[in-house]
């Protein structure tokens, strides 16, 4: 049974940023991802534009060079790959971790390890959450936004309000695609790229993408779909629907690991914020798994120093 003084959970941008702050202070470790590396980011849009700037979202100290500020997509699994390629960063891929217990050993689809500490770097994009209402289980519902082409020519609807919401909206309109949002809000959402936020705003205003404000996405059928609005429900024509209501970290897992959650609906993972230590001692967390459902308050810019702090922790008790 291998050994190692640090395990690492996920091998996206910020499992990757743990490995190379182990391998840099000489500590035995391996990242294990259940899908392909950077798992999150591959299965996003095919070229979506980054908030933040290529300097905020390097790891490690290696630098990125960008086309522009704002990379895309197909730069960041670029860089991503790169660095753990060039650095020989021990990733184990399409390996599903099943269990954690004490002592602690892990086990996986494939084998089981041992490890002294273990990093749990998992984010929270592999778990749609759910409109739970009739027809959400139809092959023509989607969680998740891929690429724009598909849509040419079909009506789409497109529920939520936020970056994923308004970039598909955009995008499968400029594809020809008959576009309709529903947003249980009364506006588009706050924190929309800024540059993009007048593009959606002026699209609706000219009628070119139409919207539902303060309503929800009541029922799914094949060939329609209903809408509860403030002024009783509609039932539209559709074709397919974009349901892009948000994510959610595997809460089951980190439950069955010992991790405590808050008992609040944020449902928010235990941990002393200085050391990234968990309640369950020599489990770490690291990256937008800390914000349970606040989703929006960790990112890979100001999650990056998570690696070292639990590197540091870690050296601290040797």
């Amino acid at each position: 049974m291998e050994k190692y003084d640090i395990l690492i959970v996920g091998a996206g941008p910020i499992g990757l940023a743990c490995g190379l702050a182990a391998q840099k202070a000489g500590l035995t470790y391996l990242i294990i991802e259940k899908g392909c590396l950077t798992n999150s980011l591959y299965n996003y849009p095919l070229y979506m534009t980054f908030f933040s700037t290529s300097e905020k979202l390097e790891i490690g100290g290696i630098p990125w060079v960008s086309i522009s500020a704002k990379p895309i997509r197909p730069e960041a699994l670029e860089y991503y790959r790169r660095v753990a390629v060039s650095n020989k960063l021990q990733v184990r891929l399409f390996e599903q971790v099943e269990s954690i217990t004490p002592g602690y050993t892990i086990k996986t689809s494939k084998a089981t390890y041992t490890a002294d500490n273990v990093i749990i770097a998992t984010g929270f994009y592999d778990i749609p959450n759910m409109l739970h209402i009739p027809g959400e289980e139809l092959p023509k519902v989607t969680h998740y936004y891929k690429d724009p082409h598909f849509y040419a020519t079909q009506k789409v609807l497109v529920v939520g309000a936020n970056n994923s919401s308004v970039d598909a909206a955009l995008e499968t309109y400029r594809k020809g695609a008959d576009v309709t949002m529903v947003i249980r809000e009364g506006e588009i959402g706050k924190r929309v790229k800024y540059w993009v936020k007048p593009d959606i705003e002026n699209r609706i205003a000219e009628g070119s993408i139409k919207v539902y404000y303060h309503s929800n996405l009541k029922a799914i059928r094949e060939r329609e779909v209903d809408i509860l609005t403030p002024e009783g429900m509609v039932t539209i024509e559709n074709d397919y629907v974009l349901a892009l209501t948000g994510y959610q970290p595997n809460f089951g897992f980190l439950e069955k690991a010992g991790i405590q959650l808050s008992a609040d609906e944020m449902r928010r993972p235990k941990y002393n914020p200085d050391t990234m230590e968990t309640n369950m001692p020599g489990i770490y967390l690291a990256g937008v798994v800390c914000g349970g459902m606040d989703t929006g308050v960790w990112f890979i810019e100001n999650s990056r120093d998570h690696a070292d702090k639990i590197v540091a922790n870690i050296l601290s008790k040797k």
